[in-house]
């Protein structure tokens, strides 16, 4: 474990906020953050107690430590310290191709070994429990993956978990075959159709954009982009697309663990699949579904009134269960 780069003044995070490299179990190098409640917390074992506990979020595709700093400040206003990780092929984790613009994994399963290499770092450095996870996106698929191998927290939060992908149903009932010929033609590295090796962020338009209705917090996530081009991240690519949609039926057919659940979904959702979110959280008797009226899919970067109202309602769900 080494330090690792971390730009706090992107960040926009509480004081105190560090990084560090770790080793997955096959080698490949991972990012994580982590944010204390604030170094006038952290000054002695008697102020450490005040500490509610420790957030983990499990980020999107995409996406990056800094991303998350002001959710970080939010959780440490509230008596929470928070970590984040930067996912195997995105952020500044070692990409996986030659071109490292494509989001790739070889294996869904590959996350997990990420997920390991951060719990193992977690104990050592003894981070205030209990633990809570928030899953985002996709790291609400790899957050599923983790409850089934028994994650140690007392409670969960999602946000708009991707336990399906929004796709066209001729392209869906196709993804499968797609992926299997590519893998066969050696082409499973290339971009899936229709993307291509540029950042939504930097590419879309905000009038139509589909994560945030609130023009401050979209130029948050371009200036970081542009600030460092390294966190960016293009399309992914087919045999990521595949992979995901294996794993995303997977999470339908298994039973959920028995852990208090909350899932946040903006009524504007356009990314993850909303019927399979849906399907699930109808066969969670421990999960609670919270629909965000007007929130597109980034709800914990949505405009001022409905960030409030998502982390007050993700607090009080852990503070709920200590």
């Amino acid at each position: 474990m080494t330090d690792a780069p971390f730009h706090s003044e992107l960040s926009d995070g509480p004081d105190g906020g560090r990084a560090v490299w770790l080793h997955a179990s096959d080698g490949v190098r991972i990012r994580v953050g982590h944010w204390p409640m604030g170094s006038q917390v952290l000054k002695g074992a008697a102020q450490k107690a005040d500490v509610k506990g420790t957030v983990l979020m499990f980020p999107g595709r995409t996406e990056y430590i800094e991303k998350y700093g002001r959710a970080a400040s939010e959780f440490a206003a509230r008596g929470y310290e928070m970590v984040a990780i930067d996912w195997r092929g995105q952020g500044l984790a070692d990409r996986l191709l030659n071109d490292p613009m494509t989001g790739h994994v070889s294996a869904f399963s590959d996350y997990q070994k990420d997920v390991d290499a951060l719990l193992i770092w977690a104990h050592h450095q003894d981070l205030p429990k209990p633990w809570y996870m928030i899953g985002h996106s996709m790291g609400g698929a790899i957050g599923m993956q983790a409850l089934f191998a028994n994650l140690p927290v007392n409670a969960v939060a999602f946000s708009a978990p991707m336990w399906g992908i929004q796709l066209h149903p001729i392209t869906r009932a196709m993804a499968g075959c797609i992926a299997g010929v590519a893998r066969v033609l050696g082409l499973s590295h290339h971009y899936a159709p229709g993307t291509k090796p540029v950042s939504y962020v930097l590419d879309a338009e905000f009038d139509d954009n589909m994560l945030t209705t609130d023009p401050e917090m979209w130029a948050y996530m371009q200036d970081h982009i542009r600030e460092e081009p390294l966190f960016g991240l293009g399309g992914p690519s087919i045999n990521w697309v595949g992979a995901s949609l294996a794993y995303c039926r997977a999470i339908l057919e298994r039973t959920p663990p028995a852990l208090p659940v909350v899932t946040f979904l903006g009524s504007q959702e356009r990314i993850v699949d909303v019927p399979s979110i849906h399907r699930r959280m109808n066969n969670w008797p421990t999960a609670t579904l919270d629909m965000i009226e007007g929130a597109e899919h980034e709800v914990m970067m949505e405009k001022p009134e409905t960030r409030k109202a998502v982390f007050d309602a993700m607090v009080a769900h852990f503070d709920a269960h200590p």
